[in-house]
């Protein structure tokens, strides 16, 4: 194990039970649908380039009737970076020591009209601190109530911290959630952020905010949906989209980058991609 001190003990601790209560919600959703399906949990662990024990994190991953497939990952690593990586990270030029800890949520829905989603918070040292994360919605058919609703609720947990950040943050998702090759974006947005530094308590405090907003609003929207007849034509839809979800993630992402280049558990980093998809 590797030793924490009581800023990142407080975030691991925080990610740990947001994890928890996120698949006790999604679960539930299951057992309304009528199904028994539960999200089987493994644990990996994490070796630094030198051989000295590196952290490590747990995927949790369920396949039902509702959740085609859901992954809710939570890791805690630290080592050194590569000097080429450490290069491109915020606070690692020059000493490429590091510790991280995030949850990470990427659901594909069984139902075309229910929205895929996306959700990732992290907290960053190397020779700064800082939190990261954000949540968008990736709906193959969309609908203006879900999109207002899940914006609104990102909204108020913006709102609650700092006036500037929803403009600021959701503007940032618009621009990285495209995919410059398509010309689209992957989906209808949300918030995205990065490097929120300097003032641990209030940081975190936002952070943590942001995932009560997301186990608070999509829930919602996938139970609004989740009994919505469709068709084979809608099916195909979402294939296709799923596949345009599955380039941005393997070409663009910064936590598949991130999770690669240290050494993280491969099917963790992965589980984002859709369990089935086309191109045609």
């Amino acid at each position: 194990m590797i030793e924490l001190d009581s800023e990142q003990q407080a975030a691991r601790e925080w990610f740990e039970s947001l994890r928890d209560r996120i698949c006790a919600e999604f679960e539930a959703i299951e057992r309304d649908a009528g199904s028994e399906s539960r999200f089987a949990f493994t644990e990996w662990e994490r070796e630094d380039e030198d051989g000295s024990p590196g952290g490590g994190g747990v995927r949790g991953l369920m396949k039902g009737k509702v959740f085609e497939k859901v992954g809710v990952n939570v890791s805690t690593v630290g080592g050194r970076f590569n000097p080429d990586f450490a290069r491109t990270v915020h606070g690692a030029e020059e000493d490429p020591s590091f510790f991280a800890t995030g949850i990470s949520l990427v659901a594909h829905m069984a139902n075309p009209h229910v929205p895929a989603v996306h959700m990732n918070t992290r907290f960053l040292c190397t020779t700064k601190r800082w939190f990261g994360g954000g949540a968008d919605l990736n709906p193959p058919i969309p609908y203006e109530e879900d999109t207002a609703d899940f914006h609104a609720r990102l909204r108020a947990a913006c709102a609650a911290h700092d006036p500037t950040y929803y403009p600021r943050f959701s503007q940032w998702a618009e621009d990285y959630f495209f995919i410059p090759h398509r010309g689209v974006h992957r989906g209808v947005g949300g918030i995205f952020y990065d490097h929120l530094e300097g003032f641990f308590d209030a940081n975190f405090a936002f952070t943590r905010e942001v995932g009560e907003a997301f186990l608070d609003v999509y829930p919602k929207l996938v139970r609004r949906r989740m009994e919505t007849p469709f068709t084979e034509e809608d099916k195909a839809r979402q294939l296709e989209w799923r596949g345009r979800y599955a380039e941005f993630n393997l070409v663009y992402d910064r936590g598949t980058l991130f999770g690669l280049k240290t050494g993280g558990n491969v099917d963790a980093i992965l589980m984002s991609l859709p369990p089935l998809a086309t191109w045609e």
